[in-house]
């Protein structure tokens, strides 16, 4: 696995723009150039033997993407019965991939000034998905790392 630093944190220490979205109590933002459109949740069809995060197989207008479940992917507990997810379809170097988030928030514009990197602290596992942190008036918001997001097997299956 190769290592980008220096490549990964230049982007999100730019001023710019971020589609946000909650998962449980955690505010994250993807770049909003990343986003290709949001859905209400769109009827799924398991795959038999994929990993656990992956929800399903939707069918967006002949195109067939993988949904991840978010919860699952951060290791949260499952979304309350009755509380559909949300679908942000992100544009990935290998097509477009939906996560499936609680809820989706607005478009931010962010000022370089409040980025930090992540906190050595942290836990490696979400360390790897969380590019960085913007101190926000009322909250954090963390940028989330849409590539390694969604590669599964680094991810818990």
């Amino acid at each position: 696995m190769t290592k980008e630093p220096d490549t990964r944190t230049e982007g999100a220490q730019a001023n710019g723009q971020f589609a946000t979205f909650f998962v449980g109590d955690l505010f994250f933002g993807v770049d909003v150039l990343r986003v290709q459109e949001v859905l209400r949740f769109q009827q799924m069809t398991r795959v038999p033997l994929a990993p656990e995060v992956i929800e399903g197989l939707i069918n967006l207008r002949g195109q067939i993407v993988t949904a991840i479940d978010m919860r699952r992917r951060l290791g949260l507990p499952p979304r309350l019965g009755g509380h559909n997810p949300m679908n942000m379809v992100v544009r990935t170097d290998d097509g477009p991939v939906s996560l499936l988030v609680d809820e989706i928030g607005d478009v931010l514009d962010v000022d370089a000034a409040a980025f930090e990197r992540p906190p050595e602290n942290l836990e490696p596992a979400a360390r790897e998905l969380i590019r960085g942190v913007y101190k926000l008036k009322d909250r954090l918001l963390l940028v989330l790392d849409t590539e390694r997001t969604v590669e599964l097997a680094a991810g818990r299956n």
